[in-house]
């Protein structure tokens, strides 16, 4: 390396150099308030999303509650459908479906889920607000952190963290009530006879907000959540992210509301500092794209009010990409957007049909491996089953066994089992069949169990008949 390469690092101004100890104290964030289009919007997707979180389990379908995960007796209801411990694998396709869908709106239009929908945000934004209540503006904030502790002081604070604990307890009580029949768990929680675990989750879930979305905010977005460090991988230079135009707002400068920033050499950025004092997570947007950027648009509406007031152009800030920062134009149809949509509607069809030709009834049939056949004193064949019953529905049911594939065969055993709702039946039974219509050693027969009130409940299962060589 050569003199003129070298740098002396003693000549470098401090700004360009700095030291960040990944165990600093944290400096809390104080945000200003902000009205405008994308907060509007931010209403209009966070409010859904609140009132079915509280509102779905107060309601009820046929007689129960509409939504009830019932762990003690392995019972998931969902609307209309109650589905089983076997049913986990739609459980895990769904998320499959879920995650391609999350995949693929960030390569569309970046962290808007962050920005709009995660119930991190959503319920951060609560206790934002009820923050701004009780201690007043951003400034206000400031200041009383700063005073001493006096009467005025512990009221405001003491109301705030009042309000949080009342929308963390009912946070924590809903979603216990997802589990544990919500008419029943409020009245046992407000008479205190409701049960240890009830009350240990209940708690457990209030402080888990009241931590999360009071105290530590941003953190779990900068720290904790994963999505925040791999949601780079899915960008290309067409998704639309928050992003500060420099050619249009560079050089930065302050300047008088009338005045020609082309003649002073400025740029259209005044250098407020109002998009940095909105940020929820702190970030200065304008120094380009950073993971900590949730995508709120709250840096948008700030820059848009201001632009306003100055009469320059709106959207110095603004959801863009980088062909557009480049001068380009916004490609829509590309080949990760088009090959998202085609494994999506996949997914989803395959989904859709699983769902709607499941059948809430499951079989399972075991030959015995110890004794293969039997050979009984008239001559015939038997082989020993043992088969499973699991009645998925709510309803005891009386079931009718078949067998085909083998002529002549004969089920001995009890052939019409009864099956508790909910439950399930071991039945041991033989199959008996004359040598002479076995044409091979092992031949394929079919189990097939039909329920005597419904015959579309009905199920199949392959299995193998032997015989001495």
């Amino acid at each position: 390396m050569s003199d003129e390469q070298r740098i002396d690092l003693n000549e470098v101004a401090p700004a360009e150099v700095a030291e960040v100890d990944l165990y600093q104290k944290r400096e809390k964030i104080y945000t200003r308030k902000i009205e405008g289009f994308f907060q509007r919007l931010r209403l209009y997707t966070g409010w859904p999303l609140l009132i079915g979180y509280f509102a779905l389990p107060w309601l009820e379908w046929g007689g129960r509650q509409a939504i009830l995960f019932d762990l003690p007796a392995r019972k998931f209801h969902i609307l209309g459908m109650t589905f089983w411990p076997q049913d986990f694998s739609m459980l895990a396709f769904l998320l499959i479906i879920a995650a391609y869908s999350l995949f693929a709106v960030t390569v569309v239009a970046g962290r808007v889920w962050c920005g709009y929908t995660c119930p991190q945000t959503v319920w951060t934004s609560i206790f934002m607000y009820l923050e701004q209540r009780f201690e007043g503006s951003r400034n206000q904030r400031m200041k009383l952190d700063k005073a001493p502790m006096s009467l005025e002081k512990f009221a405001r604070k003491g109301m705030k963290h009042s309000s949080w604990l009342f929308v963390a307890f009912m946070t924590g009580m809903t979603f216990v009530g997802y589990f544990y029949p919500i008419r029943q768990l409020v009245p046992e929680l407000a008479t205190l006879s409701t049960g240890f675990w009830q009350v240990a989750w209940t708690v457990f879930f209030t402080l888990a907000t009241y931590i999360n979305a009071g105290w530590m905010r941003e953190q779990v977005c900068k720290y904790m959540c994963p999505y925040a460090r791999f949601q780079s991988v899915m960008f290309d230079k067409d998704t639309l992210i928050v992003s500060y135009d420099a050619k249009r707002g560079d050089p930065r400068g302050s300047r008088k509301h009338n005045a020609d920033y082309k003649e002073l050499g400025l740029g259209e950025c005044i250098d407020c500092q109002l998009c940095v004092q909105v940020c929820p997570t702190g970030i200065d947007i304008r120094d380009g794209l950073q993971y900590e950027c949730i995508g709120c648009a709250l840096c948008i509406d700030a820059c848009d009010s201001v632009m306003d007031k100055m009469n320059y152009p709106r959207n110095l800030i603004s959801y863009t990409s980088e062909h557009e920062l480049e001068g380009g134009t916004f490609h829509w149809l590309r080949p990760r957007i088009i090959g998202y949509a085609i494994m999506l509607s996949i997914m989803t069809g395959v989904f859709t049909y699983n769902i709607i030709n499941r059948v809430p009834l499951e079989m399972t049939v075991m030959r015995d491996r110890g004794e293969l056949y039997v050979e009984t004193a008239d001559g015939r064949i038997e082989n020993i089953y043992t088969i499973h019953i699991v009645n998925m529905t709510d309803e005891q049911r009386r079931y009718t066994l078949n067998i085909s594939g083998l002529e002549g065969a004969k089920i001995i055993g009890n052939s019409e089992p009864i099956v508790a709702a909910g439950g399930d039946l071991t039945v041991p039974l033989r199959v008996n069949a004359a040598p002479e219509t076995i044409d091979v050693p092992s031949k394929t027969i079919h189990f097939s169990l039909t329920a005597e009130d419904n015959p579309d409940l009905t199920v199949t299962i392959e299995s193998r008949f032997m015989k001495p060589l």
